[in-house]
Parts: C-alpha cells; structure tokens; sequence
C-alpha cells in the first residue's frame, strides 16, 4: 500500500534530559524531525493506539525491545515505537517499560499519523483520535515494506494484532535476506 512512499516531513515535540536544566525533572524541549529520526538509516517504524494499553505494553512493544538483536542481525539500525501521545507520556511509558533499545517517537499533535493516513478516532474508548496500529520498515526515508493491521476504521470495536507484531516483521526481513 505505502511501499515505495516517502514519509512525511513533520517536527515532533519531544523532551530530552538534559542535567543544565537541573532539579527534579531535568528535561528541555528538543525539536526533532522525521529527517532527524529516519535519514540515512534502516529502521523498524511500529505505531500503536496509546500508551500503556493491554496489547502494546504487553506484546507489541516488548516483542520488539526483546528481538532487537535480531533486527540489529538484519540491518535494522534502529527501531522506533510511535504513538499519539505526548512527549511526557511516552517518555514515561519508556521508562516504565525499561526500555534500552526500543526509541519512542510522541505525535502528540497526531500530524505524522494523520499524514501517514493513519489517524483515528477512538471515541468509543475515550481515547480521541489515535494510530491504527502499524509497522514498516523505513530506509533512508522510505517506506520499503508495509504491515498495517485489517480494518482500518473510526471507533473500531476491537483491537487487531498480528500483521504489525515482531514476530511478522522477522518474518518478512528473513524471506528477504533468503531470496
């Protein structure tokens, strides 16, 4: 669908910490954009609904901190994890997933997503608008392959989870590496 598609150009408010500030939340504001993030690297983009939720927290985001090395092992320079939250809460979110690996990217405004043709509504569980749940792999920019979850809808009555899990993604860069 996306294959072959440049991503779109966006600044992402996000806080960095920085010991300057000091205090107890050394933080500053850091602008970053998609250049910034994507730009002459091969990296696993996975977007999700919202922080803290059952299926992220539970299998989509752990399933990529654990399975980094073998993404690493493929040519993944890195792997982001992006959501319709702001910066304080992904950052928090990261925190208490402990991540090491996994990057978080906050689309607080949800112009990236709604960019990306992604942006929903979740109403139906308080949650706003909000990602459909994806995943690509991202090369230099471009999108060079595509997993998006079936039934793209506003208000969606379930969650789907599979197509953009870790486990598919290997799945696809390990028939790659063998053809």
């Amino acid at each position: 669908m996306k294959t072959n598609t440049r991503l779109p150009q966006v600044t992402f408010q996000t806080r960095v910490r920085d010991e300057i500030v000091g205090g107890p939340n050394p933080f500053r504001w850091q602008e970053m954009t998609t250049a910034d993030y994507f730009a002459g690297k091969r990296v696993v983009l996975f977007s999700l609904p919202g922080a803290f939720t059952p299926t992220c927290s539970t299998y989509q985001l752990p399933g990529f901190e654990k399975g980094f090395p073998e993404f690493a092992a493929k040519g993944i320079d890195e792997i982001y994890c992006l959501s319709v939250n702001d910066s304080f809460v992904m950052n928090q979110w990261a925190k208490a997933q402990g991540l090491e690996n996994v990057k978080v990217i906050p689309d607080g405004s949800g112009e990236f997503t709604r960019r990306m043709g992604m942006l929903v509504r979740k109403d139906n569980l308080g949650f706003g608008l909000r990602s459909w749940r994806y995943a690509c792999i991202v090369n230099d920019g471009v999108i060079e392959a595509w997993f998006e979850e079936p039934g793209l809808m506003d208000n969606c009555p379930d969650d789907p989870y599979g197509v953009s899990s870790p486990e598919n993604v290997m799945a696809w860069l390990s028939q790659v590496e063998a053809a």
